[in-house]
């Protein structure tokens, strides 16, 4: 499960206030006379930079301390308006989003047309779209509410699907899930503790919920890390063992517990696997330690003589 906010940029506008045009057609008073109009005497031209008009009592645009006419500044300057494709004038905002350029009343969503001054926005295959028109079109859907996640908020995933933030709980205790862990069943999403409390198996030795894994011995549920030899404590998942009164044990401490001793080297016989041994009253061998105790001949199939605790072959016991 990731959380993440949904897809969308959301942008605003950059708007570039008109240029500030000066009218001096006021400005002369008299022949003589040119007030506010700096270093500019009545005896000098006063003309466009680029078209050398006259300036006197029109307006004009300074762009570079240079002055020009109202007309050969939007000829010049003046940034054509992806709607309506015409000019966009001195007199009008310009509002610009990555290198396009809108007059103010031209600047609306694609779909339903309202305006999108001083509002959010969303770009769509080069249209723009309002918050309300992307998400309807564009913006996934909540996989609980049916509901539009709307852009710039926070959304869950899973395989496929999403969810409001809000929206993604525990379908047993109704708390929301946010990035923790959880664990999916019929289609419904649970909680840890609440699917342990409803699902899992509980291990027959600590009683806690079994997870993941786990192993079952005699039909009963354990833990691989409870389920240990009686003796050692060592984990016998994945392991060879045995059980006596219904207790398991690994082999090694199996035999050291409850196994014969050899009679002639003293160690355990397990038994287990198909060990052979011989036996005679009361006493055990493993097949290799049962031979003479003067010259070491096998006297497995063969016939023997006891002397106290010793076995001879025939031909040892001759001396006797």
């Amino acid at each position: 499960m990731k959380g993440r906010e949904e897809k969308c940029s959301l942008n605003s506008a950059r708007v570039r206030t008109p240029p500030r045009t000066w009218s001096n057609n006021l400005w002369v008073k008299s022949e003589n006379e040119a007030t506010r109009i700096p270093d500019i005497k009545m005896t000098e031209r006063f003309d466009c930079h680029y078209c050398k008009e006259s300036l006197f009592g029109k307006k004009y645009i300074l762009k570079e301390e240079n002055p020009y006419c109202v007309k050969c500044y939007e000829s010049l300057y003046s940034n054509t308006c992806e709607e309506c494709k015409k000019p966009i004038g001195a007199d009008y905002k310009d509002l610009s989003y990555k290198d396009r350029h809108w007059h103010e009343t031209c600047f609306h969503c694609f779909q339903c047309k309202n305006s999108l001054v001083d509002k959010p926005f969303a770009a769509k295959e080069e249209h723009l779209l309002c918050t309300e028109c992307y998400s309807n079109e564009y913006s996934s859907k909540c996989n609980e509410c049916k509901k539009t996640i709307m852009p710039g908020t926070r959304k869950m995933e899973y395989k496929g699907n999403s969810w409001h933030e809000t929206c993604f709980i525990c379908h047993r205790c109704q708390q929301p899930i946010g990035t923790k862990s959880f664990i999916p069943k019929d289609n419904q999403n649970f909680c840890v503790p609440c699917y342990e409390k409803q699902f899992a198996m509980q291990c027959v030795q600590c009683k806690k919920a079994i997870t993941t894994g786990g192993v079952t011995y005699r039909e009963q549920p354990w833990h691989k890390e409870c389920f240990v030899c009686t003796g050692c404590k060592k984990q016998l998942s994945g392991q060879r063992f045995t059980s006596r009164d219904e207790f398991a044990y690994c082999l090694s401490c199996f035999c050291n517990l409850y196994a014969k001793k050899c009679a002639g080297c003293t160690n355990p016989i397990s038994g287990l696997g198909g060990t052979k041994y011989i036996s005679f009253e009361e006493r055990q061998w493993h097949n290799d330690c049962f031979n003479c105790k003067k010259c070491s001949l096998s006297l497995v199939g063969r016939g023997f003589l006891t002397e106290r605790d010793d076995i001879l072959c025939p031909e040892c016991g001759k001396d006797i």
